[in-house]
């Protein structure tokens, strides 16, 4: 079922997170132990996140440098087909423009369309650690809206390389939106051209990047209305859990912690302490976002579900 006929049906506030693929090497049953504590809280939907290639170095015996790719993580398509085996779930894979042809991008949504997958989220992704800013797959997209006119082209029936309309997908789109601003953009007001574009070529809900300041996301939302997009936004949340998260998420993700907050944090001495204000903060905002009547409140787990689990048993 699709995200959007979920909420459109829902008479409540909905459940759903967001998990990370394990590393090479480990099996599925790493994935299933943080899902398993959640599923109590009935999820409608899964989102499973992609992370591109990274790459390596290797000296050659003739002294030059090879470089070589590797995959550290499993891909998405084989995560969503277990997670649909074994829970029944709507899963939400994620597709990046990042490394990826627009022949590949085809290739992966015929794979999802065939596994009768409904839902995708559509996004630009990160630079790889080795590259100081984003570089897009030669023969692939640069921008998020140019992956989504792709999906919708796909809706409609047109294939790349086909001069004939073909069976069209049926995928529901997801995009990202920024409630403090994605760090690239030159302006709140560019962000949200930006973020309209990604609407009006066919994106039909939006995910927010995490914040800590309910504030910000309510402001942002009304901005949304503002500007013309009136499609589902549903905020995304992390808890903080580690001391390296106080300084990391506010650098890594471009976001601040409110002065509140912010005061909690300073007194913690160690994780411990850290992981219970996170989830006490977790609380507070959850609480305030159901009361507002949001869509949906979707959690960052980051695979690991035992702060999500104790926020949600207060909330759902």
């Amino acid at each position: 079922m699709k995200v959007t006929q979920h909420i459109k049906e829902a008479k409540d506030t909905l459940f759903s997170f967001e998990i990370l693929p394990p590393l090479k090497g480990k099996s599925i049953q790493s994935i299933y132990d943080g899902i398993d504590p959640l599923m109590e809280f009935k999820p409608k939907f899964v989102n499973v996140t992609y992370h591109r290639e990274e790459f390596i170095y290797k000296e050659r015996d003739n002294g030059l440098l090879e470089k070589i790719a590797t995959r550290k993580r499993p891909g998405t398509v084989g995560i969503c087909a277990a997670l649909i085996n074994k829970y029944e779930v709507d899963t939400v894979p994620h597709l990046i423009c990042g490394g990826f042809s627009k022949e590949e991008t085809e290739n992966a949504l015929i794979d999802l369309q065939f596994l009768g997958i409904d839902n995708v989220l559509a996004l630009r992704g990160d630079p790889i650690k080795t590259e100081p800013t984003f570089r897009p797959h030669k023969d692939g997209h640069k921008f998020a809206v140019d992956l989504i006119n792709q999906v919708t082209d796909m809706n409609d029936g047109k294939y790349m390389l086909d001069d004939v309309d073909l069976e069209p997908t049926a995928f529901c789109i997801g995009a990202a939106g920024y409630p403090e601003k994605h760090f690239e953009a030159m302006n709140k007001q560019t962000d949200l051209k930006y973020l309209k574009d990604k609407v009006d070529a066919g994106a039909e809900y939006i995910v927010t990047q995490m914040f800590f300041d309910n504030q910000k996301y309510f402001d942002f939302v009304e901005s949304c209305r503002k500007a013309g997009i009136d499609v589902p936004i549903i905020p995304g949340l992390k808890p903080v859990k580690t001391l390296n998260h106080i300084s990391f998420l506010p650098k890594f993700f471009h976001i601040d912690f409110p002065e509140a907050l912010s005061k909690e944090l300073l007194k913690c001495k160690t994780n411990e302490d850290v992981e219970k204000v996170g989830i006490e903060w977790g609380i507070q905002q959850s609480k305030e976002l159901k009361a507002a009547k949001v869509p949906c409140i979707h959690y960052y787990t980051m695979s690991n579900s035992s702060q999500v689990k104790s926020i949600a048993k207060e909330i759902f």
